[in-house]
């Protein structure tokens, strides 16, 4: 079946905004086929079934390029200990933060956990993304991790969604593993991840390297075991302290490299040279009343790909709007519009390894865009709390509106 859609703006994003006036899109086969000037429709789509965009813009689908959206429980007290002066890692050492995240996943049944992530996907779904990157890690045992990358999988079969799914084991050190990290880190490399992998669960491995976290030796074992099997790496890097970890993800040609409010010049290097993705997460920043801005001018001047992302999580960042990220991104960040936008669709592509196939509006690319009631394409890091998404279509499927 042939779809074409008419009375729409362009923004392909291929460049700058790429944008096209008075433009149509035609999708077949789940594809991009033709786009350009409706003027200059040929005459073999001309009998298309066509869809009216009575003026709107059209955008690729947006990518979220990291979320731990599938997890249980609530952590609004830690939210609240925060306010009244409790660092967030002394909250960590206290037996809160992930671990309080990983008891009540643990213990949900796998219907419990993904009605609790629904109303998160849902309000994603409804901004126009159309792609969504799910971690685990809020298990760190093998049942509960792969009960959570089902979820996930499972999402993608439930809805027009496209889901990359990513294993964290290394996220934090489970109560049962206290004062044995490398142990861990054991099960983590010789027993979770082939099992997960051998049940086609994992598209990419993550890991937390951090002081709270893992060392920067510990996190380079992971990415030796993803590599043994195949597996691109990425890592939340420089969040709380420049521990060296962009450019250990940038030595394995990681994906991305994500947080980096404390990234250093040399991480910012070889990122550049090794085409690594930085991923910024606005809402984590803001939610930890963060003072230690990323070095953004420095990663433009390297010319290294900005991502931006909700990082949706219930501890530091549980946001489900990625236009409010875009905002945040603009208003905390100094990103521009464009980077902003940019930033949520042919970067976080990249960042998710998927540049070849989503991200752009181009033939060939697969036919998975939005509509905006806006004036501009720079209107969508504007308005706060608003949503002016009126259609979303999935590999040339309408999906909403």
């Amino acid at each position: 079946m042939t779809n074409v859609w008419i009375n729409v703006h362009l923004a392909t994003m291929a460049d700058g905004y790429g944008e096209i006036r008075d433009a149509a899109i035609v999708a077949a086969d789940g594809k991009i086929v033709w786009l350009g000037k409706q003027a200059d429709l040929p005459d073999q789509y001309q009998s298309a079934i066509a869809h009216d965009g009575h003026g709107c813009w059209l955008t690729p689908g947006l990518v979220d390029c990291h979320t731990h959206i599938v997890y249980a429980g609530n952590r609004s007290d830690e939210f609240e200990a925060r306010l009244n002066g409790v660092a967030y890692e002394e909250i960590a050492r206290q037996g809160g933060g992930i671990l309080s995240t990983v008891r009540a996943t643990r213990l949900a049944s796998a219907a419990q956990l993904r009605q609790a992530s629904l109303p998160r996907l849902r309000n994603l779904l409804k901004e126009g993304v159309t792609t969504l990157e799910i971690k685990s890690g809020y298990g760190l045992d093998l049942e509960t991790e792969a009960k959570i990358l089902r979820v996930a999988r499972q999402f993608a079969n439930d809805f027009a969604l496209r889901v990359q799914t990513t294993f964290l084991g290394a996220h934090a050190l489970p109560a049962e593993y206290t004062g044995r990290a490398d142990d861990y880190l054991e099960l983590v490399c010789e027993q979770m991840l082939p099992a997960l992998v051998a049940e086609g669960l994992v598209d990419a491995v993550d890991a937390f390297c951090e002081k709270i976290g893992f060392s920067p030796t510990q996190t380079e074992k992971v990415f030796q075991a993803a590599q043994r099997h195949g597996l691109p790496v990425k890592l939340h890097a420089e969040q709380l302290s420049d521990q060296g970890g962009a450019a250990l993800t940038a030595r394995y040609r990681g994906l991305s490299a994500d947080h980096l409010e404390y990234l250093s010049q040399d991480g910012i290097n070889a990122m550049a040279q090794n085409g690594t993705v930085a991923v910024l997460l606005p809402g984590a920043f803001y939610f930890l009343r963060e003072s230690k801005l990323p070095p953004v001018a420095a990663l433009r001047a390297a010319q290294v790909p900005i991502a931006i992302s909700t990082d949706c999580n219930p501890g530091t960042s549980p946001m489900t709007s990625l236009l409010l990220a875009m905002n945040m991104a603009c208003t905390l960040f100094r990103l521009t519009p464009l980077e902003a936008l940019a930033g949520t669709t042919r970067h976080a592509a990249r960042a998710l390894g998927l540049q070849n196939q989503i991200g752009t509006l181009e033939v060939g690319k697969a036919a998975d865009f939005a509509l905006w009631a806006i004036d501009r394409p720079g209107d969508l890091a504007y308005a706060i709390g608003g949503n002016p998404c009126t259609g979303i279509v999935f590999a040339g499927v309408p999906r909403l509106g």
